[in-house]
């Protein structure tokens, strides 16, 4: 069994990671944003830390700073300086940016599709599951590294 869910985890990730769903956008940049942009969705702010960024995507303080960097660049984020502690800097999607938006327009339509395809009983179960499978690698990973 152990054998099949290796190969069926694999084929999963070969098929996302050969057919992109963010092809417009490097991954990590796509992952930013949609942490951005879930944030939004949830307070008014929007506003994030590179500190919170690393801990939520694992990437590494260096990779985050160039990431952000060339988000910036490309003007998808904005950062703003703390009134309070200048040490603090929040990030947030530029609303003026499209790049993100029309990336994941695309994205919901994919999962459209998919869970059409599937039918609601399946698409939730599928969501459960994705949702204890991450928990569970999640528990497990940070185990590992105690």
């Amino acid at each position: 069994m152990n054998e099949e869910l290796l190969e069926s985890w694999l084929r999963l990730s070969t098929i996302l990671c050969n057919n992109r769903i963010v092809s417009e956008m490097p991954y990590n940049e796509a992952l930013i944003c949609n942490i951005l942009y879930r944030r939004q969705r949830r307070d008014q702010s929007g506003t994030t830390t590179a500190t919170d960024l690393c801990r939520q995507t694992k990437m590494l303080k260096s990779q985050m700073n160039r990431t952000l960097q060339s988000m910036e660049e490309k003007n998808i984020i904005t950062r703003r300086r703390s009134d309070t502690d200048k040490r603090q800097v929040f990030i947030s999607l530029n609303p003026n940016a499209k790049s993100f938006q029309e990336q994941h327009a695309k994205s919901l339509q994919l999962i459209d599709m998919l869970a059409e395809k599937a039918g609601p009983e399946k698409s939730k179960a599928a969501m459960e599951l994705f949702t204890f499978i991450a928990d569970m690698a999640e528990e497990i990973m940070e185990d590992n590294n105690d």
